[in-house]
């Protein structure tokens, strides 16, 4: 324990002995000896006070209760040090809530209404204050826990139904709208900042030239416009990608875009690429400097005019063009390849098509990380087959495994949601074990030439440290967020660290591939 924890609990322990000393004298004071006044000084009056109707609550002393309440607090700061229990801190962060609370409380009514104050009742109050800000000090990593715990508690008991009602592409629309205003807004990043962002020096992740303050990043699908970067790093994301954006602009498929299967942990995705285009999200970040990394997905324009192998190279090759010719200060690009949702029947896949799709990226010169959107569905033998031809391109940094899961049969649907699913293909859990088998495959392969960003199905740190164990380097999520709440990356931030310092890992860069 350190000298700091040390001194935290010996003060806990001295305030609790003032508290209880206090309340005790009150006590004597209320039945025996009742003054007419006591002390100096403005308002000091403690006759009036202990003698006044609000000194009893339930027809016993308000210093009973304080006896009490300091009683409750010593025994639950005893099993709090004498233990591991978050049971028993839980209920110390309670009980010393209810103390500062009322504490307010009743210097309000001596000041505002009896027009006394007694300095033995301000004392208590003192005292009260003092230990809410101290165990909250002493169990500083314990408290945060227990508010991202009633976070999450009030996010699926209030805010989950009342988005779950709604259309989903809605919700998500109103997500837009109103991220950016947050982000700009500097109370309101701070107040994300202060609950939900975590820094710990074992979660940074260093890609190339890339530093990533912890693992945990939103995947390409979520912010297509371009507006979530300023208040992305305050909800606890390391890194984010924008995106998937294409050369030109893009409604995408026809609506519904978007559904959810709540018993399957899914979302079932149809949006095809819709993107205001490369020229808009420049001009909208232009200049703009990132609080952490940032990438862009680019991907072919879907409209019929880019369905062969020709034009859609040429239109992805535009895209880049203009990102490259931009000032903009992102730190990697993804490529992907990968969107089961597009029009025409072109196949990036095949190692031919693959290949010269990365060749002609490769005649761009691009410096930035560029990561490679691989698909689930294909078999082992034909992932391998395009590792081997994206491993070749020496600028290609890494793999990013993997994008939505199309095999309506996977064992993780829940048999009714299936049937009624629409048009579209599926996030989330259904994406998990497919995503993580080949994970390991290419790290098994090709991890000491591929960096792996393991994506699909991350909703709890058990899930995210398992796909860093399989050989991910960093994770990316949405569906998870969206079905747990927004307190979750810095839930699995937190854990990560007791998981891998569970195993004996100083920095989560070597927990990556241990099970692979």
């Amino acid at each position: 324990m350190s000298k700091l924890r040390k001194n935290l609990q010996l003060a806990v322990i001295i305030a609790v002995t003032i508290g209880f000393l206090d309340a005790s004298y009150l006590t004597y004071e209320h039945f025996f000896q009742p003054l007419a006044a006591c002390g100096v000084g403005f308002f000091a009056d403690c006759g009036t006070v202990l003698q006044s109707k609000y000194s009893v609550m339930f027809g016993i002393p308000l210093a009973i209760w304080g006896m009490l309440q300091y009683a409750a607090i010593a025994y639950f700061a005893w099993l709090s040090f004498a233990s591991e229990s978050t049971f028993y801190k839980r209920l110390l962060f309670f009980q010393t809530a209810l103390g500062f609370i009322f504490s307010l409380y009743f210097v309000y009514i001596q000041v505002g209404i009896i027009g006394a104050l007694c300095q033995y009742c301000l004392l208590s109050a003192i005292t009260s204050t003092f230990l809410y800000i101290i165990v909250r000090m002493r169990f500083q990593k314990e408290h945060r826990s227990f508010v991202l715990a009633k976070i999450e508690f009030l996010y699926k008991l209030l805010a989950k139904p009342f988005f779950f009602i709604l259309p989903a592409e809605f919700v998500h629309d109103q997500a837009m709208f109103w991220g950016p205003i947050f982000g700009n807004i500097p109370v309101i990043r701070a107040v994300f900042a202060h609950f939900f962002k975590y820094e710990n020096k074992k979660l940074h992740v260093k890609v190339g030239k890339v530093s990533f303050s912890n693992p945990i990043g939103l995947a390409a699908g979520y912010d297509y416009n371009g507006v979530f970067t300023e208040i992305l790093p305050e909800v606890g994301y390391g890194f984010q990608t924008i995106g998937t954006i294409s050369n030109k602009p893009c409604e995408g498929n026809e609506s519904p875009r978007l559904g959810r299967l709540p018993k399957s942990q899914s979302l079932l995705v149809n949006k095809g690429f819709r993107n205001p285009g490369a020229d808009a999200i420049i001009e909208k970040l232009d200049g703009r400097k990132f609080n952490f990394p940032v990438g862009i997905s680019v991907g072919r324009t879907n409209n019929e005019e880019t369905s062969t192998l020709e034009t859609a190279i040429d239109d992805i090759i535009y895209g880049f063009k203009k990102f490259k010719k931009s000032k903009l200060k992102n730190s990697y690009y993804e490529l992907n390849i990968s969107c089961p949702n597009l029009k025409g029947n072109l196949s990036l896949y095949p190692p031919e098509n693959l290949k010269k799709l990365l060749k002609a990226v490769d005649n761009l010169g691009i410096s930035k990380p560029l990561f490679v959107k691989m698909p689930i569905e294909k078999t082992d033998k034909e992932v391998r087959d395009m590792l081997k031809v994206i491993s070749s391109f020496k600028y290609v940094t890494g793999v990013i495994f993997g994008n939505l899961q199309k095999d309506r049969k996977d064992r993780s649907f829940h048999p009714d949601e299936i049937v009624r699913a629409g048009k579209g293909n599926f996030s989330g859990k259904p994406t998990f074990r497919r995503s993580n088998e080949l994970i390991k495959l290419a790290y098994r392969e090709y991890g000491t030439r591929l960096v792996i960003i393991g994506c699909g199905g991350v909703f709890t740190p058990e899930d995210a440290y398992r796909k860093i164990r399989c050989g991910a380097t960093l994770v990316q999520m949405i569906t998870g967020m969206i079905y747990e709440g927004p307190q979750r990356i810095s839930q699995i931030n937190h854990a990560l660290v007791d998981m891998m310092k569970e195993d004996g890992f100083e920095n989560i860069s070597e927990a990556v591939g241990v099970d692979a």
